[in-house]
C-alpha cells in the first residue's frame, strides 16, 4: 500500500505546533511564578518653620531737583545727593552696603499740551537720584532715616527688614519638616496596621527665604520726629516628601 506523505508532513507539522505553545505556555508559567511582588508605599509630606526677628533693613533714599535747565537741576541734584551720601557714611553705613538704584533726567511739559506750533512745550527739568541703603544695625535705623531727611532726602520708600543670612534658619525649617513627616508616618502607619520599612526616597517639596516685611513709610519733611521702628518676627519654611515601604 502507498504510503500518503502529505498526510503525513500535515500530522508532524500539527505535532510540532502544539509542542511550541506548550513550552510557550510552560515559558510564561515560570516567568510569572518568578516575578516578585510590588512593594506596598507609603508617601508622607511634612512641614516644617523657624521663627526670627530680622537684623538688618533695605531702604530706598534719595533726591528730585527740578530747575529750569538740565544743567542746573543736575548741579542741585549733585549737591544734595553728596550731603546725603555723607550722612549715610557717618551714621555707619559702609560703601558696599550702598548702591544707585535709579537716576533720570526728564524734561518738564507746561500744563498746556501744546504751543501754536503743534509741538510740547519745556519748561524745566527734574532730576531723580535714588540709592539702595542696607542697614546693618537696626538700632541705628530710625536715628539714619531721621538723618537723611534732615541732610536733604527728598524722596525716601518704604523700608524693608530682613533676616541677613537665612540659611541657618532654612537647615532648622528642613529638619522640622523631616520630623513632622515621620511623626504622620509612624500615626498613619500605626493606625492602619502596618510596619514602617526603609525609606526609599526623600524629596524636598518647597521652601521659602523670609521676604523683607514690616515695611512703613519714611516721612518726607519732619526731622524733628524720631521714627519708631518695631523689628517683629519673620518665618522660615520648608517641606518635604518622604517614602517608606510599608509590612
Amino acid at each position: 500500500m502507498a504510503l500518503d506523505w502529505t498526510r503525513i508532513a500535515r500530522r508532524a507539522a500539527s505535532i510540532v505546533a502544539g509542542a511550541t505553545a506548550l513550552v510557550l505556555v510552560a515559558g510564561s508559567a515560570l516567568r510569572a511564578d518568578t516575578s516578585e511582588p510590588s512593594a506596598r508605599l507609603l508617601s508622607v509630606s511634612g512641614q516644617g518653620e523657624v521663627r526670627a526677628a530680622p537684623n538688618q533693613a533695605v531702604l530706598s533714599a534719595g533726591v528730585v531737583t527740578n530747575a529750569k535747565t538740565a544743567a542746573a537741576a543736575l548741579a542741585a541734584n549733585t549737591r544734595a545727593m553728596n550731603a546725603v551720601f555723607a550722612t549715610l557714611k557717618a551714621a555707619g553705613v559702609a560703601d558696599k552696603d550702598m548702591q544707585t538704584a535709579d537716576f533720570s533726567v526728564q524734561p518738564q511739559y507746561a500744563s498746556t499740551n501744546s504751543s501754536s506750533s503743534g509741538q510740547q512745550r519745556i519748561i524745566g527739568y527734574q532730576v531723580t537720584n535714588n540709592v539702595s541703603v542696607t542697614v546693618e544695625d537696626l538700632n541705628r535705623l530710625g536715628a539714619t532715616l531721621d538723618a537723611l531727611v534732615s541732610s536733604g532726602a527728598n524722596s525716601i520708600g518704604d523700608v524693608g527688614l530682613a533676616i541677613r543670612d537665612p540659611k541657618p534658619l532654612l537647615a532648622q525649617a528642613r529638619a522640622a519638616a523631616v520630623a513632622d513627616a515621620i511623626a504622620k508616618a509612624q500615626v498613619l502607619a500605626k493606625a492602619a496596621g502596618v510596619a514602617l520599612g526603609p525609606i526609599t526616597s526623600i524629596s524636598e517639596s518647597g521652601y521659602e527665604s523670609p521676604r523683607p516685611m514690616n515695611k512703613m513709610m519714611a516721612m518726607r519733611a519732619m526731622p524733628d520726629i524720631a521714627v519708631p521702628v518695631a523689628a517683629g518676627e519673620q518665618s522660615v519654611t520648608a517641606g518635604v516628601t518622604i517614602t517608606w515601604e510599608i509590612r
